[in-house]
């Protein structure tokens, strides 16, 4: 699945290529793709028929075009909003290029310059999709998400928490997080609901910079190993961002199709059995662990990141 590094170079794709220009025509090809829509396909195609596109905005791996209201200086009412699922992409293309396999959705553009004037949305495993949401207020008043300066969220996506990119984010806003949970650190990162958009790669990249184990209850943590944390959060995916990404899929690419190279930079996803690298620039030799958690595997360094005594009722 597209973790949220992956997610924001497609934000930024789409908004450089498809941000204040009208949709003239959208066909919908396999109506799973707007399930979530009212009406699906039909209402979904002749409810975009003239549409502007204003900024792209994201929240976690949650994407959507604001849509204005055509009327001066009103605010946005609405927005078209987009989750890739597990192998979505979006793709600018020329009505010139041959349709890719799995096109789901197309969305022919007003032609403007020399750009590419149709986005194209790609679904193998159809787990995504796109569909129009009221927009509502944001519960602490602040921007939306990544892209817009309004304090509206699109209604599907209120529940979502703000992730890592989102400016409000920082060491006292992961700081108040925490301190009412008392689970294990990483099962917190992990809750959408909280923080989104942090995935399992870059969970266990940001504990390992941080130095601080996955089992580690959330409410417990020091407040100079909260800030740590959320330093390492941003810093992890700042530089997956420079990369494009980690695309361990194949299926993941940003709009222009290619794909990004952070997994040749990974320090503990993946490593188990390899030698940590903070480790052995401090020379020591420490191997790298591997550990099932949540159904899937956190990978730790035993010295840099020691395991937390068992507690009584303890959250693994």
């Amino acid at each position: 699945m597209p973790e949220l590094p992956e997610v924001e170079v497609v934000r930024r794709g789409l908004a450089d290529h498809a941000s204040g220009r009208s949709i003239h025509r959208a066909i919908v090809y396999d109506r799973r793709s707007v399930r979530r829509h009212p009406g699906e396909m039909e209402a979904f195609e002749a409810e975009l028929f003239g549409t502007r596109l204003g900024n792209v905005v994201r929240r976690g791996k949650y994407l959507w075009f604001e849509i204005p209201s055509g009327l001066p200086d009103e605010t946005p009412r609405a927005a078209l909003v987009a989750h890739l699922g597990m192998s979505g992409q979006f793709l600018v293309k020329s009505t010139k290029d041959r349709r890719e396999p799995h096109l789901k959705i197309s969305l022919a553009l007003d032609p403007l310059d020399q750009l590419p004037n149709v986005v194209r949305f790609i679904d193998q495993r159809i787990f995504g999709g796109l569909f129009i949401s009221p927009l509502v207020p944001t519960r602490d008043g602040a921007a939306g998400g990544l892209g817009t300066d309004l304090a509206l969220v699109p209604d599907a996506v209120a529940h979502i928490g703000r992730d890592v990119l989102d400016p409000v984010f920082d060491g006292p806003y992961l700081a108040s997080l925490l301190a009412s949970k008392p689970s294990a650190i990483k099962r917190v990162l992990l809750d959408q609901s909280v923080v989104s958009g942090v995935g399992n790669i870059y969970a266990d990249e940001a504990l390992w910079r941080a130095k601080i184990h996955y089992l580690r209850s959330a409410n417990a943590l020091k407040k100079s190993q909260v800030f740590a944390l959320a330093e390492a959060l941003k810093d992890v995916m700042n530089a997956a961002l420079e990369a494009g990404g980690t695309s361990f899929d194949a299926l993941y690419v940003n709009v222009n199709g290619a794909s990004g190279y952070f997994d040749r930079s990974l320090n503990a996803y993946g490593r188990a059995g390899e030698p940590c690298k903070r480790c052995a620039a401090e020379g020591r030799e420490t191997l790298m662990k591997r550990d099932a958690f949540m159904g899937r595997g956190s990978y730790w360094c035993p010295k840099c990141q020691p395991k937390p005594r068992p507690r009584l009722g303890a959250d693994r």
